[in-house]
């Protein structure tokens, strides 16, 4: 285990609107509002068309290929993520959303591309004094958060 300490900034609150598509948008905010690391929840809907992973082809296998799951029809999604910047200060949205239709739900990254589909209501919790990065990790292929 590796950890650091953090301490609370600004808290935000934020509605994404239909056609949002949720990473982009709150990587956009973070560089508009100079966050430059936070913790968030998310709940709305999620688009027909949105694109999750929703985990590797094979379980260790290198390299990770990733699979997607492109959502058919509207899901109601409920969502945690954190946000880090990358080697070059970028900041990087790392969320999971559940998503649920008709009794079925899925799981996955947003990474790929989750359009809103009318609303997503979030809370972003800003950290600061910390200097957690996601980095380059050769082994596997991610930027690995380095706290």
């Amino acid at each position: 285990m590796k950890y650091s300490e953090a301490k609370p900034g600004r808290i935000f609150v934020l509605r994404l609107e239909d056609g949002d598509i949720l990473h982009e948008s709150v990587e956009a905010f973070a560089r508009e509002h100079g966050v430059r690391a936070a913790a968030l929840i998310v709940l709305g809907g999620a688009d027909e068309g949105s694109t999750l992973i929703v985990g590797p082809e094979q379980g260790r296998s290198q390299p990770v290929i990733p699979m997607e799951l492109v959502l058919d029809g509207v899901h109601e999604v409920a969502g945690v993520g954190t946000l880090f910047p990358d080697a070059d200060g970028e900041p990087v949205l790392h969320m999971h959303i559940a998503g649920g239709r008709k009794g079925e739900t899925v799981t996955g990254c947003v990474r790929r591309g989750v359009k809103v589909w009318h609303v997503v209501e979030m809370v972003l919790w800003e950290l600061t004094d910390t200097t957690c990065r996601r980095l380059p990790d050769a082994a596997t292929g991610f930027e690995l958060l380095q706290p």
